[in-house]
Order: C-alpha cells, then structure tokens, then sequence
C-alpha cells in the first residue's frame, strides 16, 4: 500500500518567521560552554526587581487557599479600577472600568490577538519599519497584508502618514505606533498622534498604540498616552504593560484600554483561548498600579547612567548616538555600512559581547544594531571596553 505523504503545518503557521533570540540563545549557549563571558545587551528584560511590596502582595494572595482556582477573564473589578486610576492619574484620561478595560497576559498577546479578532485575510495592517516584531508576526498569522512604514533618523524616526498612498488607507484596518519606541528609542510629542487619529477618522481604521515604554523617560520627558487627544477613544486603543514599567517582564501583565466597541472582539477571542490569570499576579497588580510610583525615578536614574556610559563607549568607538529621551535601548548605526546580522555575529564571536542586528525589526534597520540597558552599568563599561580592544586589532 502507497505510503500517506506526511501531514503538514497550517499555512498560516508556516508564515510565521523563524525566532531570531531562540536561536541566538543556542548561539550564546554554546559560546558560554566553551567557556566565554558574554555580556547580553540584546533582548529587553529588565535586570532589576520589581518592588518589595509587591511581590509581598503577591505572596500573600498566594497564601490564600481560595484564590488558587480558575478566575474571570477581565479580573475582578479592583484590577480594572486601579488601571483606571492609573491613566487618569498618568495621563488624566478617563476610562470606564467596565467597558474600556481588558487586562491581558502581557501586552505582546494581546497585540497578536487584536490583529487576528479585526483583519481579514487581505486586509491591510499599516506597521512602522523598523517595530516590533509582532506587529508583522501577527499580520502574517492572520493572513493580513503588512504596509510598511519607514522610520528613519531623518525624520527623528517619526513616522510620514503622509506618505502612505490613498490606494493603502481605503484598505487598512489598522495602524500601530509605539513610543517611547522599540527598537529606536525615539519619543514623540502629541503631533503623531493627533496626525493618526485624524487619518484614522478620515479612512476608518483603527489607531493602536504600543505604549509599554512610557514609564521608562529621562531628561524631563514625559510620554504620552494617545487617548489624550480629544475624539481620540473614537478610533483608539492603547495597549500598556508593567514588564518594563514595574519590572514585571516574567509576571505577564498587561492590558487594553480605549475603544470599547474594539476591545469586544478581543474579549471574545481571549475568553475562547484563556481561563483568567492567577488572583495572585492580579492583586500585587493592583498593588503595582495604585501604590507609590516616585521609586521609577531612581530606577530611570539607573537606566539613563548606562545610556550615558554606552554612548560615551560608542563615541570612542566612532559611533555617535544621540541620548534618547526614554524606553531601555540605543539605536546604534553600523560603521562601514556593513550589515546588521554579519556585524553582530562578528562581534559576538570576537568579543563575547551579545546586540541585536537591526534587520530582525526590519529591512531599514539593516544597517543598525540595538543596544539594551539591561545589565549593570559596570558591564556595559566592560563590554564598550571589548568593543575598542577588538577594534583595534
């Protein structure tokens, strides 16, 4: 009897790009096997811990039989009400706890699920070039159309709506804008986002807003939250998260806010896929959210000390970059032109010393790497020090 031909993967799991950090991790495993020291600046994890109280919150809900069981989708009403609390007292944006508030298990799902509950096969997602990763991922899952965007420095990495043709806008679906941003680390002020609500009122899509940054800034800046723009909760929504603001990356916390009538769907597709979080994280959530927030500017002190230290590196180095004003990296251009990918495997191998090629969050990024915060300030010293002896032999 003829053999069956193997079943195959869904397509739409087939379009998904291969992880670029599992398989530097392989990389970095065997380098650290072998022996070598390597210094990680590429992925974004936050090194430092979140606060005290928290986790004791956590701790103590834990310890409470009762809330060990399956619990509601959207959380008890307290979790939705400190999150509202929080935006009106960050961005003095009101929002109803009820209708207006999804709590997620981090941002990044929530993002990848908002794609597939509104795009059809076909439908147009407009996403900035270079972004986030999973903007493109979860267009290509949904069988969306991704429209780039450039972002590039002679534009402050701000994006031209502009630019983008007519032909595109009648059949977008969506537009995703994050700032501070990933990978760039550029800020805007509210003229981006006044730009987009009005494209988005004009063609009749949706504005999303990646705001896990906004709680990282330095220098004075404060980020914005889209919904401040008048009309804004007509076409908006704005996903947030406490990995990088509450240095909760593991902890999975996220959340929705804006458009109800956009949040909907999402429910309905979370609710099909989740049982709830655990009561625990929610509480020391709610902790998180409505306790003191003054300790972010010691902990942004930190952060802005080895953004100072990488550039002053980086200029020895012949690399000049600008200090951005918030988020936990540096968009950093190659010399020489040479390409993102080659450039960063390089100087793992000679140096020990871990970036992101830029090419991974897009084609214009090609030409960059991405610098992440996340260790001591003494280790990114120790890894710029790597970079001058290397560059010198």
């Amino acid at each position: 009897m003829k053999e069956r031909s193997p079943i195959q993967p869904a397509a739409r799991a087939q379009a998904l790009p291969e992880n670029f950090f599992a398989a530097l991790e392989e990389k970095i495993n065997f380098l650290q096997s072998s022996g070598k020291d390597v210094i990680r600046l590429d992925v974004g994890s936050p090194d430092m811990p979140p606060p005290a109280g928290i986790v004791e919150t956590l701790i103590r809900s834990a310890q409470e039989p009762r809330n060990h069981g399956y619990q509601a989708l959207r959380g008890p009403l307290a979790l939705r009400q400190a999150w509202a609390s929080f935006y009106a007292a960050r961005f003095q944006v009101d929002l109803d706890a009820n209708t207006e508030i999804l709590p997620l298990m981090g941002s990044k799902e929530g993002i990848f699920h908002f794609i597939s509950s509104w795009v059809e096969p076909g439908g147009v997602v407009l996403i900035p070039d270079p972004g986030y990763m999973t903007y493109t991922r979860a267009a290509l899952f949904a069988g969306a159309e991704p429209y780039y965007f450039p972002l590039n420095a002679r534009n402050g990495f701000l994006p031209d709506l502009s630019a983008i043709p007519v032909e595109v806008l009648r059949r977008t679906r969506m537009l995703w804008l994050n700032y501070p941003n990933n990978p760039t680390a550029a800020v805007t002020d509210l003229t981006t986002f006044v730009q987009a609500v009005a494209l988005a009122k004009e063609y009749g899509f949706w504005v999303c807003h990646d705001a896990a940054y906004s709680m990282v800034t330095f220098d004075g800046y404060r980020a914005s939250s889209v919904l401040e723009i008048p009309g804004a909760k007509d076409v908006c929504v704005e996903f947030n998260s406490l990995s990088k603001s509450h240095n909760m990356a593991g902890w999975r916390v996220g959340v929705v806010v804006g458009n109800a009538r956009a949040i909907r769907p999402l429910a309905r597709v979370e609710v099909n896929i989740s049982s709830g979080q655990f009561r625990p994280i929610m509480d020391a959530v709610v902790f998180a959210l409505t306790g003191d927030q003054t300790w972010m500017a010691e902990r942004n002190e930190i952060y802005r000390n080895r953004r100072d230290a990488a550039i002053l590196g980086l200029a020895a180095l012949g690399i000049p970059v600008d200090p951005p004003s918030g988020a936990i990296y540096l968009w950093c251009p190659i010399p020489n032109e040479e390409k993102s990918l080659d450039f960063v495997l390089r100087v793992l191998e000679a140096t020990g010393v871990s970036f992101t090629p830029g090419i991974v969050f897009g084609q214009e990024g090609d030409n960059y790497f991405r610098i992440s915060l996340t260790v001591e300030e003494k280790r990114i010293r120790e890894a710029m020090q790597r970079m001058r002896i290397w560059r010198k032999e």
